[in-house]
């Protein structure tokens, strides 16, 4: 089904004036235009998803072998689980239903509070428990992830984008998707990976960290921080050791 009354109407110049235009460069370049909506949607669902999905399940792998549960306890655990629901929410809104200004504000909203509560994350985590390199990166993954979903919905839907800042007629409230929806498989699909990768993992971590210290209060800090990366001491020199670090000193006695 397709969109019909004063939003389809409102599109009809543009879209002609865009479909003259890609005709006139020749069929092929035609059909190189005509896809690029249906080529956004597949890196959506194809490399987006399974990269934040991917990302999701490395850093919680890592956050076990690093004992959460002792170290940081639930209140990281707590965090995770947060970050998780700011990106999952608009990620779900763009696949299931129509993409208007609600959900592309929704879109970028999510991602700002991401990086802020992934900042809160990062501060609290490092003194209590070691980040490793390879979870820094893992973290960069996490980060780029919703931003790029945020920019491909943004593109696939830029008269939108064009109304939330006042040149156009915006679309607000929630609607499920009418104009060329996810199959049912896709759909069920989609939903699976999203509960086994990424539900499943964070809960069982959660509740393992509870179990464990069953409060949502700041744990110590160890005398020494955990994550040595990039400390450098107020007097010069070499930074502490990493944990397990066996390189000797270069400092004097």
């Amino acid at each position: 089904m397709h969109e019909s009354g004063p939003a389809a109407m409102s599109r009809r110049p543009e879209l002609a004036s865009w479909a003259v235009g890609a005709l006139s460069r020749g069929p092929g370049e035609g059909r190189r235009i005509l896809g690029v909506e249906q080529a956004a949607r597949r890196l959506l669902l194809g490399g987006v998803m399974p990269l934040w999905l991917g990302a999701g399940l490395a850093d919680w792998y890592l956050h076990r072998r690093t004992h959460i549960e002792r170290t940081s306890g639930p209140r990281e655990s707590a965090i995770h689980s947060l970050m998780f629901a700011e990106t999952g929410v608009p990620v779900l809104l763009g696949l299931f239903c129509e993409v208007n200004t609600t959900v592309l504000l929704s879109a970028f909203a999510a991602v700002g509070a991401h990086s802020a509560t992934a900042y809160w994350d990062q501060a609290y985590a490092e003194d209590r428990r070691q980040v490793s390199t390879v979870e820094q990166h893992v973290h960069s993954l996490l980060e780029v992830s919703p931003l790029t979903a945020a920019f491909l919905l943004t593109a696939l839907h830029w008269d939108q984008a064009l109304a939330a800042v006042g040149r156009g007629r915006p679309r607000f409230g929630l609607r499920l998707k009418h104009r060329d929806p996810l199959p049912v498989s896709a759909r069920v699909w989609l939903l699976t990976a999203v509960a086994a990768f990424g539900v499943v993992p964070y809960a069982e971590e959660l509740w393992r960290c509870w179990r464990t210290t069953p409060t949502l209060a700041p744990l110590p800090e160890p005398a020494v921080p955990a994550t040595q990366t990039l400390r450098i001491p107020a007097g010069g020199g070499s930074p502490p050791a990493e944990a397990g670090d066996d390189t000797p000193s270069s400092d004097p006695p």
